[in-house]
């Protein structure tokens, strides 16, 4: 088997293996490949209006002497428009690679839409079908390291999704991240037991971040169809296809990050009162047996939610009657009149979809941390619209407060984000930290969360989302 590479120079050698690299330069190098340059346009542009003249002459001299037949007449006519348009086409270089470049970016925004939910079986056949018919191969097939996962045109039948690789230039790409081809025929045994005979190939990488994921694949029917322009395409694709992938890795990293987030904020929750709710229903149950049956099926419900909410989204009410849920424990052991708790949401934003653990937190770090030695502790949780795809949350309390430094620390990017192994994981700071990263990551530039304190006269925490930046926004 003989292997080939293309390199970004100009010739174009059967037999020698050189490292290529595909980039936009090569595909316009293979467009103009076949395309006349500026000297050769000019004398066949030359040549033509020659012979259209002579054509021209010898046409007006048949019916000038009446020394012509029909068949004559008609063939004259036939040359000269036909050398006539080829003359055109060959003077306007610019039109042909101006459609071969729009029909190649057609198919390839296209191919993108196919890739957006990563390498599957799914995406890899709509690929391989929707870029079979824009190169002269015959077979068009995507795999992952391993296995086959489409394969369309003439070998399908043979090679199926599933199936093994089969071929050592395939192996060799995943190993080295070098595209490469054969010129030279292959006979493969496919999964129906039958060798089928390969006349030539390309071979391609797929790759996330350097690491090779995968390949593309072309085989075609002669070696000579192996030329600079199927080089391009293949080359071409085979970036597209991994920059897409690229991309789609950052996405799925971003959320499994922010999925992690979200669990270490429930790990941080959960240790703060669980003791302190179980021996306050345990209190209960000498002194007041019903309700603490009702704040065990309470607190059965609150768990409950809070591992299914993990990384979900949820309407504002439903976040809401999760935080009043939380509040009933802590009522529960303060006392009732210790908590007095305000809400005001507006209809309109109720429905509204946010992520789990953006208000229960807020209101968390109030009674742990406002909480005065004396007298009540109020809270007010406001959720309000700020206008088109804007919602306002505010959490405030008349507790403690705390001074501006330690305001400015909550939610300051450039501060070390706090220990989460320190005693109550580290105060208020790692639930702040953790609600402003994911409010910055999931709704863009225009969302951020403020503090606004005074020493003994409380605290006010704002968020601010941009629902129409968001991650989440399906339109």
């Amino acid at each position: 088997m003989t292997e080939q590479n293309n390199d970004a120079s100009d010739r174009f050698e059967e037999g020698h293996p050189v490292e290529w690299h595909a980039n936009g330069a090569v595909y316009s190098r293979a467009i103009d490949k076949y395309l006349p340059t500026t000297d050769s346009t000019g004398i066949v542009r030359f040549v033509s209006i020659f012979l259209v003249s002579g054509l021209a002459l010898a046409f007006c001299y048949a019916l000038a002497t009446g020394h012509q037949s029909l068949t004559t007449l008609v063939a004259c006519a036939l040359m000269a428009a036909f050398l006539l348009v080829f003359a055109y086409l060959i003077s306007s270089p610019d039109t042909l690679r101006s459609q071969y470049t729009e029909q190649t970016l057609d198919v390839a925004s296209e191919m993108l839409e196919d890739i957006t939910e990563g390498l599957t079986p799914a995406s890899a056949e709509a690929i391989c079908r929707r870029l079979l018919p824009e190169t002269r191969a015959m077979t068009i097939s995507v795999t992952d390291t391993e296995r086959i996962l489409a394969c369309v045109g003439d070998l399908a039948d043979e090679f199926p999704p599933g199936s093994p690789i089969h071929t050592i230039t395939t192996r060799y790409v995943i190993e080295h991240g070098i595209a490469q081809s054969f010129t030279s025929a292959m006979y493969m045994r496919g999964e129906q037991g039958k060798y089928r005979y390969i006349p030539a190939g390309i071979v391609t990488p797929l790759k996330i971040r350097g690491k090779t994921v995968g390949t593309l694949k072309f085989y075609y029917r002669s070696p000579r169809h192996v030329n600079r322009t199927q080089y391009a395409l293949a080359s071409g694709f085979a970036e597209l296809l991994s920059t897409q992938l690229t991309v789609h890795e950052l996405e799925r990293q971003a959320e499994l990050t922010a999925r992690a987030e979200v669990r270490a904020l429930q790990a941080q929750i959960n240790p703060h009162f669980l003791f302190n709710t179980l021996n306050t229903i345990a209190a209960l149950t000498r002194t007041e047996p019903l309700r603490a049956r009702e704040l065990l099926r309470e607190f059965s419900q609150f768990y409950r939610a809070t591992l299914e909410n993990s990384g979900q989204l949820i309407p504002v009410k439903r976040e809401i009657e999760q935080t009043m849920r939380y509040l009933t424990f802590e009522k529960a052991r303060f006392g009732e009149d210790r908590i007095q708790l305000t809400v005001d949401v507006d209809e309109d934003v109720e429905d509204v979809l946010v992520p789990a653990f953006v208000i229960q937190p807020l209101v968390e770090n109030a009674v742990r941390h406002a909480m005065p030695d004396e007298g009540p502790l109020g809270i007010g949780i406001t959720v309000q619209s700020a206008g088109d795809e804007v919602v306002d949350i505010r959490v405030s309390d008349d507790g403690v407060g705390m001074d501006e430094e330690t305001a400015a620390r909550l939610f300051n990017a450039a501060t070390t984000p706090p220990d989460p192994s320190a005693p109550q994981g580290g105060g208020a700071g790692v639930a702040m930290h953790n609600i402003s990263e994911r409010i910055k990551r999931f709704y863009g530039p225009r969302s951020h969360a403020s503090v606004e304190s005074t020493p003994g006269a409380g605290t006010t925490i704002g968020l601010r989302l941009d629902l129409e930046g968001s991650m989440y926004d399906e339109g």
